[in-house]
């Protein structure tokens, strides 16, 4: 009886997957992949004898017998996913089978596409005194939203968010940005495949024109749309300094400079 790993393969880029995650990938007798959403490339890992299957014609039930078997005669066997198996996938669902047969399951994080997005566009979603949250969320769609946890409702916050799964209907993300208090001219950057050799996009607007720059652009998929009052910070005249390397914040190793201590110190 061997063991499952959920391993996450990043955001696009095969070099983006964690050293962890190219072990694994280099040990496993058999691999899943989501062939819909996680480049080839990133198989390159595997063994030239890897048993290596897409499931993105499967359904639930078909991916955990999948696993079941494998795991029978493979003592490493990966569920390969998309960013961090974490995130806006079906890990519990696929998962509990595994849990129910007493198959030992680790998981392995990646790197998320919210990050890789924000990494692609230059730019941090943490500002001092500016915002110091990041929300990451969706639109309702076939998944419907909890409670609470409408895009108006968290956009009213004012804070940096990272909307996944939702670029299909980015007219509605910013009509709904508009009602919760969003400026029109208020930053929006929109980055398509980041990291993905060669079909990385870059795009940047403000809430009101973002949509018809998509249309544009032809982005549709596979997309993470920014928006955050920190967005631009390093073009800006003013920025309030962070703390951290501030010579006259003393650290527990770092004690206040003599020259920031003034007369008397």
């Amino acid at each position: 009886m061997g063991k499952v790993w959920f391993v996450g393969a990043g955001p696009g880029a095969p070099d983006l997957i964690t050293v962890r995650g190219t072990q694994l990938l280099a040990e496993a007798g058999a691999i899943l992949y989501t062939g819909s959403l996680v480049a080839e490339t990133a198989l390159q890992w595997a063994r030239p004898d890897c048993e290596i299957a897409d499931s993105k014609s499967m359904h639930l039930e078909q991916v955990g017998a999948w696993l079941l078997e494998r795991v029978q005669s493979h003592k490493i066997v990966v569920r390969l996913q998309t960013g961090d198996p974490s995130l806006y996938g079906v890990l519990p669902e696929v998962a509990r089978p595994l849990d129910e047969a007493q198959i030992p399951v680790g998981i392995c994080p990646g790197v998320s596409s919210a990050f890789a997005a924000a990494a692609a566009a230059g730019e941090c979603m943490t500002l001092p005194e500016v915002t110091q949250t990041v929300i990451f969320t969706r639109l309702a769609g076939r998944t419907p939203m909890p409670s609470g946890e409408s895009l108006a409702g968290l956009a009213a916050h004012g804070s940096s968010l990272c909307i996944f799964l939702s670029i299909e209907r980015i007219a509605e993300v910013a009509e709904i940005l508009q009602g919760a208090g969003w400026a029109a001219t208020a930053p929006v950057v929109v980055v398509h495949k980041a990291t993905w050799p060669d079909e990385e996009q870059v795009l940047r607007g403000t809430v009101a024109d973002i949509a018809a720059r998509c249309r544009a652009a032809g982005i549709e998929r596979q997309a993470m749309i920014l928006v955050s009052p920190a967005l631009g910070a390093r073009q800006r005249a003013e920025l309030k300094p962070s703390k951290l390397y501030d010579a006259a914040f003393p650290r527990r190793f770092r004690p206040r400079s003599q020259s920031s201590r003034g007369e008397g110190g």
